[in-house]
């Protein structure tokens, strides 16, 4: 009885119980237009597909707009510039005469000017550079002056369980930096 039970169980694990499912792509097969899905507003992307630019026109596109930023650069007609640096750790977003507060100490001394080298993008009204993924040292130069160095006010982390009898405080007195942006200056020379 014992071996028939046996035989039986592997026999019917042989067979399938349920009818196969369908692939959904059958069911939802319209009658009316042949597509898989009905075609809605959000099937397609809203916006129209680019259209590519022959490589002749595309050089002269963009050698166009390379003296247009040139010649803007070059008369000083950009207005007020901004940029966004990386320092830090952090990306800050400056224009002149900004003051960016840094969470730790750096190498120099009060007063001391410092030139920040990692620029990834510089702006003005009329145009943007943006590098990839940093703008050149001789394409663009942001100064700054370190105006104090001190620490932040007292944080207390505390940690407790209660009924344990468990407490652990925790006092966290961050390092600080305050640099004024003195300049961003560009240079006429894309190419």
């Amino acid at each position: 009885m014992a071996l028939c039970a046996g035989l039986w169980r592997t026999s019917s694990m042989l067979v399938p119980r349920h009818r196969p499912l369908l692939p959904v792509a059958a069911c939802l097969k319209s009658t009316v237009s042949g597509d898989v899905l009905p075609r809605t507003s959000l099937f397609s992307p809203p916006w129209s597909k680019p259209s590519m630019l022959p490589e002749e026109e595309q050089r002269a596109l963009h050698a166009a707009t390379v003296s247009a930023v040139n010649q803007t650069i070059h008369r000083q007609d950009f207005g007020r510039l901004f940029a966004v640096l990386h320092f830090s750790g952090r990306q800050w977003k400056v224009t002149a005469e900004d003051l960016i507060l840094i969470e730790n100490h750096i190498q120099a001394d009060c007063g001391e000017r410092i030139r920040m080298e990692k620029v990834l993008l510089v702006g003005g009204e009329d145009f943007t550079l943006i590098g990839r993924p940093l703008l050149g040292s001789e394409l663009v130069r942001v100064e700054a002056t370190v105006i104090e160095k001190t620490e932040s006010w007292p944080k207390i982390h505390l940690r407790f369980w209660r009924r344990h009898r468990f407490q652990r405080k925790k006092i966290i007195i961050q390092p600080q930096t305050v640099l004024r942006i003195n300049s961003i200056q560009l240079n006429p020379t894309l190419t």
